[in-house]
């Protein structure tokens, strides 16, 4: 039963790993078309990265990140390759699983993922 639940668990994660890539997809779709229409999945993820991401209107920061947003990006750095980092940061805030963390420290343990691969 065990093994079953991780299978499951990581069948989960790969899921939301697929649904960000498909998001990525439609807001690049979306920077280069000229007609700026957007699927409903794009849009959805479009407004993560807005109130996660870099600022691009002051409005959004402010909006409370949920478990989603902060899976959204942390799944996004698993896929370009920093998934034993990412694992790393969420160790570091006491927790195994990132679904553990605490809702209060989610802008931090952004603000580390997020420099994944930043550096120069």
């Amino acid at each position: 039963m065990g093994k079953e639940h991780e299978l499951s668990m990581l069948v989960d994660e790969l899921k939301k790993c697929g649904e960000t890539l498909v998001g990525i997809s439609g807001e690049l779709a979306g920077f280069f078309s000229d007609a700026g229409t957007e699927k409903p999945p794009a849009k959805k993820a479009a407004t993560k990265k807005k109130t996660v991401g870099e600022p691009k209107a002051g409005v959004q920061k402010e909006k409370e990140l949920t478990l989603e947003d902060v899976r959204a990006i942390c799944a996004d750095k698993a896929c370009q390759g920093y998934t034993a980092q990412v694992k790393a940061i969420i160790n570091q805030h006491g927790v195994g699983r990132l679904s553990d963390v605490n809702p209060v420290e989610y802008k931090t343990l952004l603000a580390e993922v997020e420099v994944l691969g930043n550096a120069g």
